[in-house]
């Protein structure tokens, strides 16, 4: 009997899907969603929306003088969980001679590979969740107000109070660290359940920090489901979500407002004839999906979102492409799911991000191991950057947006074309500041024999 992927043959998903075959055949490949809206007359989720947004960055600012106390570097901000964003026109250059590509517009860094506490993006949503959660227990044993100065929460007490709840989350490394580091200095016991991509110096660091790390010799969705298991047996234990949870989305999101700060200082305008593309990594899809969310949230149809996938593990597209989300996965397409980006090594997407912004995601484009160490080096060489694979993923977004016919029509069919002068481009930066220096020394060569 033939096997279905989500009801249809693998032959009758081709002929339906004319650039199929490519993706299969892990091809890099630029894909433009065709279920693209605007975002005038219509709510980007029925469920949540900006005075969400606000409401998780007012937690995270009540959290603040906690963070400032007991994570020193930190302190120089406040306890404000944020990076910089940055001019890169030495790489910017690099790319244009790389690729025989002029890239229209500015090229700027968005370095959440540099984020305090954890390094990588996943400190934004999955620091938040914590705090969230931290929250409403304290609130629950009357210990915390919304009065309170939340630097008490370092006291002993508390510290106690947590250490009879357990966290639990699945993970291929950067969101068990963000969630690891932040239970564990909290009090909670966490458990870390990790997949075979995981990095074993990731695995070393969540031991150090006082985590449960638990190994299993399977892909990313396997591990999430263990951990979603484990902690459904405990009534005091709570999990993690990355494929579903809406706090961690929104704990994304809130990188938006503070994007659009960022720009106001540095007189970059984002309107009509000034367009905004923003190229994010994508693995399951939380990350980009909270940040897209709130990007739209904030600057409506003058914003571009594309994700940035590995050939070997095209998840998000897929379940784009074919409209099925999380009820298709790469290994079903006969894709191996097997890359060096451990941050995007995912076959199967979430359901929730690709159904909630699956008219507000412009696009998703694919990219080779080897291309990723080139542009680790380059940027290393040219900015003196240095980040993990997983996050120069989006680098050969702004390149490909020129050079692909589907991109070319996307320009054009947004009138776009005479604009890109004044456009600016963003590459988010996923994680990297972490990486022991051994280790990013061995990306490093990596990048010269690519």
């Amino acid at each position: 009997m033939t096997n279905l992927i989500a009801g249809k043959t693998i032959e009758e998903w081709k002929n339906e899907l004319p650039g199929l075959q490519k993706i299969i055949d892990t091809e890099e490949v630029f894909w433009v969603n065709p279920q693209l809206e605007s975002c005038n007359n219509r709510m980007i989720n029925t469920e949540i929306g900006i005075a969400d947004i606000e409401d998780a960055e007012q937690r995270l600012l009540r959290f603040a003088p906690y963070l400032a106390t007991v994570f020193p570097e930190t302190k120089e901000k406040n306890g404000i969980i944020e990076s910089e964003l940055v001019n890169i026109p030495k790489m910017h250059q690099q790319l244009s001679e790389m690729f025989n590509q002029e890239i229209a517009g500015n090229l700027y860094l968005k370095c959440d590979s540099h984020l305090p506490i954890s390094g990588s993006v996943k400190a934004r949503g999955g620091i938040y969740e914590i705090l969230k959660v931290a929250e409403e227990i304290a609130f629950k044993h009357g210990m915390l107000s919304l009065t309170d100065d939340y630097s008490i929460l370092a006291d002993e007490k508390f510290r106690t109070l947590f250490s009879n709840y357990s966290i639990v989350v699945g993970s291929t490394g950067n969101l068990g660290l963000s969630i690891g580091i932040m239970s564990a200095q909290l009090g909670f016991k966490v458990v870390v359940h990790m997949s075979t991509d995981a990095k074993e110096w990731k695995k070393d660091l969540l031991r150090q920090k006082g985590a449960i790390v638990v190994e299993h010799n399977s892909d990313y969705g396997k591990a999430v489901e263990a951990g979603r298991q484990e902690s459904q047996k405990d009534p005091n234990s709570h999990f993690v979500d990355d494929e579903n949870s809406t706090t961690l989305f929104l704990g994304y999101a809130v990188a938006a407002k503070r994007l659009q700060k960022q720009l106001n200082d540095m007189k970059i305008p984002v309107d009509q004839d000034h367009p905004l593309f923003v190229y994010l990594p994508c693995g399951v899809g939380g990350a980009p999906g909270g940040i897209t969310f709130g990007l739209r949230t904030v600057f409506g149809d003058n914003v571009h979102c594309f994700y940035a996938e590995p050939t070997h593990s095209p998840a998000m597209l897929l379940g784009l492409m074919t409209c099925k989300h999380s009820e298709v996965s790469a290994q079903e397409f006969g894709i191996d799911n097997i890359t060096d980006a451990d941050g995007l090594a995912v076959g199967r997407p979430s359901g929730f991000v690709g159904k909630a912004l699956e008219k507000d995601i412009s696009g998703v484009f694919t990219v080779q191991d080897d291309c990723l160490y080139r542009i680790l080096r380059e940027l290393a060489d040219s900015e003196g950057i240095f980040l993990e694979p997983s996050a120069v993923a989006g680098f050969i977004g702004p390149v490909q947006l020129y050079v692909s016919s589907m991109g070319q029509d996307y320009l054009n069919n947004n009138h776009l074309e005479q604009k890109m002068q004044n456009a600016t481009h963003i590459l988010w930066a996923t994680g990297g500041g972490m990486v022991p220096k051994d280790v990013m020394d061995d990306f490093y060569l990596k990048g010269a024999v690519s």
